[in-house]
């Protein structure tokens, strides 16, 4: 498997950008995954674009949330595994350019529901005011995958809202999200301020779900599932609610707004592995222990130069 068929380009502006994402994330991801079986042909090229990386100016990137979340998370062994677990499931591939979306799912499911509340929570609702933060913030949890549907365009809002509603995973969770994040008449606001976390532990319980919500651009913290209601006839209105559970729920766009206000002091304390050269080629874990410095370095150049030889 071809590394370019699941890592972006580095123009693309999504979270393996080499200007937005540090040396030590994206080794503890690739290399786990072009470790496993019948993915060592992305071993090379992956560690060429990492050699790449550490090679360019440690100045580039301007500090945001959403790459302190990521490290704070590469620095947790349970988050980390976990991580690292969904996305190598919602990278594999099946049958024709197809995706395990259930597996995917399942992965992100088990992330959300074992990994640290306090470092899942950062990565997904990490305050952003860059585009290449959101844009990182929206690619998250593999989207392409857990996310949008086989089809280029979205289906009816009917269809995931359907069968969540048959799904005993996914209908308990929703009804808490409903419950959750629904307005308060009596609120001066019309939100319940000390509600606010318990809506986003519900949104965060959506995500591997039949009606997975994310964030809809790079330009905005406006979220919703993959669907519209262009075609959902007689049960439009219907439609139109469900979506606007997440399109017009202004007591969750009040939630992940103030999530900035309680950044959790975890992420505040983790060393800037740009800024501190004893972290920053690299520290990862491996089989044979702990790689660093300049041994690494010189193992990437050989590997990376290996297949021009």
């Amino acid at each position: 498997m071809q590394l370019a068929a699941w890592v972006p380009t580095l123009g693309s502006g999504r979270c393996w950008e080499a200007d937005t994402c540090p040396a030590g994330v994206l080794l503890s991801v690739v290399l786990p995954i072009c470790l496993l079986p019948g993915m060592g042909l992305c071993l090379v090229p992956a560690l060429l674009l990492l050699l790449l990386q550490l090679l360019g100016s440690p100045g580039s990137a301007g500090r945001n949330r959403c790459l302190d979340a990521a490290e704070a998370c590469t620095a947790d062994a349970r988050c980390e595994r976990l991580r690292t677990e969904y996305v190598a499931q919602c990278l594999g591939r099946v049958g024709a350019g197809g995706c395990p979306r259930a597996r995917c799912r399942r992965a992100l499911r088990r992330f959300f529901a074992r990994g640290p509340p306090a470092l899942t929570h950062a990565l997904l609702f990490c305050p952003c005011a860059t585009a290449a933060c959101a844009e990182r913030r929206r690619q998250t949890f593999v989207p392409a995958c857990a996310f949008a549907g086989p089809g280029p365009a979205p289906p009816s809002c009917l269809a995931p809202l359907d069968a969540c509603e048959h799904s005993r995973i996914c209908r308990p969770r929703l009804l808490a999200f409903q419950a959750s994040c629904s307005p308060a008449p009596s609120a001066p606001d019309g939100c319940l301020l000390d509600e606010a976390p318990s809506c986003l532990r519900a949104y965060a319980g959506l995500v591997g779900t039949a009606v997975t919500p994310n964030y809809v651009d790079n330009a905005s913290a406006r979220v919703a599932p993959w669907c519209d209601c262009g075609a959902s006839g007689n049960r439009r209105e219907e439609c139109e609610d469900f979506r606007g559970l997440f399109t017009r729920n202004r007591c969750l766009d009040g939630a992940i707004q103030a999530f900035d206000s309680g950044w959790s002091p975890i992420l505040k304390n983790q060393p800037d592995v740009r800024q501190d050269p004893e972290h920053s080629l690299l520290q990862v874990s491996s089989a044979d222990g702990l790689l660093v410095g300049e041994s690494l370095l010189s193992m990437l150049f050989v590997l990376a130069l290996q297949p021009l030889l």
